[in-house]
This record gives structure tokens, sequence and C-alpha cells, in this order.
């Protein structure tokens, strides 16, 4: 076990000095991924605070993705891999809850897709390539036949055409904001009044944008990546969204 120590958290907001002070341990490397942190007795000690405090601030850095406690398990909490899981569960989270809304994530999907997209031109694999033309083959296989398993595909799509990119903050944003892109696809195919019209119109703005991907032709794919975007949400944007989202279109 890792034998990094702690000082006394300071009376004020107790847990989140807790939270502070692992957080610090565990971001500047003192603390490494798969090492446990000392038992909840240990940090009670260290921290000279009692074990609902300890217990609060280890719920807190379980939320944030930091830590995994088990049940039973040997040692204290396991330190985790850095995962994008735990930042698209907070956009989730937040689109759910309208914390973001739809001027906040569509004009964002458009510049995150574009810039992907050009990237994936420039840099994919065989192997992405692959990956990318099977969840479109996918898309259109659901059409009219399978809402969830169309809007699955699609995300999957896009996640393919994030991670050929080749840059991990292109694809990490992409990860973060696919569960809230899924809902948002979801509920735009619930609400169509000819959702088979919608799923055929996005699966082929989908294969327009494989097709220059895979031709290598980075400049039409970006713009088939906005175009795409704006074609799809402009119309559930109130007006200023949408005048947001002609400048970004250019």
């Amino acid at each position: 076990m890792n034998t990094v120590s702690f000082t006394p958290a300071v009376a004020t907001l107790t847990y989140e000095r807790v939270v502070e002070q692992i957080e610090k341990a565990i971001t500047s490397g003192s603390i490494v991924p798969g090492d446990h942190l000392p038992s909840e007795r240990e940090l009670m000690v260290q921290f000279s605070v009692s074990r609902p405090t300890i217990r609060e601030a280890l719920r807190v850095l379980q939320s944030m993705g930091l830590i995994e406690s088990k049940p039973g398990g040997r040692g204290g909490p396991k330190v985790l891999e850095p995962s994008p899981a735990t930042l698209a569960r907070s956009f989730t989270t937040m689109a759910r809850l309208e914390a973001l809304s739809m001027d906040d994530l569509v004009p964002f999907r458009l510049v995150l897709d574009s810039a992907a997209c050009r990237l994936a031109a420039a840099l994919h694999t065989p192997e992405q390539l692959q990956r990318m033309e099977s969840g479109i083959v996918r898309m259109e296989a659901a059409v009219g036949t399978d809402a969830e398993a169309f809007a699955r595909a699609d995300v999957e799509f896009h996640e393919a055409v994030w991670e050929a990119s080749g840059n991990a903050l292109v694809s990490l944003c992409g990860q973060a904001v696919s569960g809230a892109i899924f809902d948002l696809i979801s509920q735009q195919l619930k609400d169509s009044p000819d959702s088979t019209r919608t799923e055929a119109d996005s699966a082929a703005l989908d294969r327009g944008i494989f097709e220059a991907i895979a031709a290598r032709d980075a400049v039409e794919a970006g713009r088939l990546a906005r175009q795409a975007i704006y074609d799809r949400y402009s119309d559930l944007l109130p007006t200023g969204g949408v005048l947001g989202l002609d400048a970004l279109l250019g």
C-alpha cells in the first residue's frame, strides 16, 4: 500500500478539505492508479476527523471517478485510471437537468464534429474507417425499425470519427458529450412527425461524411459535418441559437 500521509483537516467544510488533499495527492502522482488509499480508520487518524466525514469525502471522490470502493475489499479504496466516463456522466446529467441547453450542446457539437471529421479524413487508419462504416451500416439497417438502435449506431459512428481524429482532447470531449447527444437524437426522433424520414435523412448525411473521410477530403468532411448538425437541429433552436449556428456554419 502507498505510504503517502495526510495532514489534519481544518474544521470548516471538513470533508471538502479531505477531498482536496486526496485529489491533490492523486493528480500530483503521489498516489497512482492502482494504489489503495489507507483504510477509513487510518484516514480518520491522519485527518483527525470523524468516520462520517471520511465517508462523505470518499463518496465525493468516488462520484468524481477518482476512486472505487468495494464492500469487503482488501485495503482502502482503489485509485482509478482517468476516464472520460465520469465527464460523460456530468454532461449527461447537466443536459437532463437542463443546466446545459440545446443552445449549448448543438453549437458545441457542430464545432467538435467539424474538427474531428477534418482530422479523421487526414489521419484515419483502415481499421478506424471500417468501424465508421460499420456504424453507418447499422444506422441504415435500423431506419424505421428501431429508433434506439439507430441513435446508438449514430453515436458509435461519431465515436469512431473522434478516435480517428488522433487528438486525445477531441476524443475525450466527444466521449464526454456522447450520452447527452444520444438523448438529443432519441428525443428528436421521438418528437418527429415522420421519424423514419428523419432517420433516413440522418443516415444519408452521415454516409456523405463517411465517404468524404474515406476519400481523405478534409475540407468536404468538415463542411458536411457542419451542415449535418445544422440540418438536424437548427429547427429545434430559438432564433438566437440559429444565428449562432449560422455564424459557425460559415
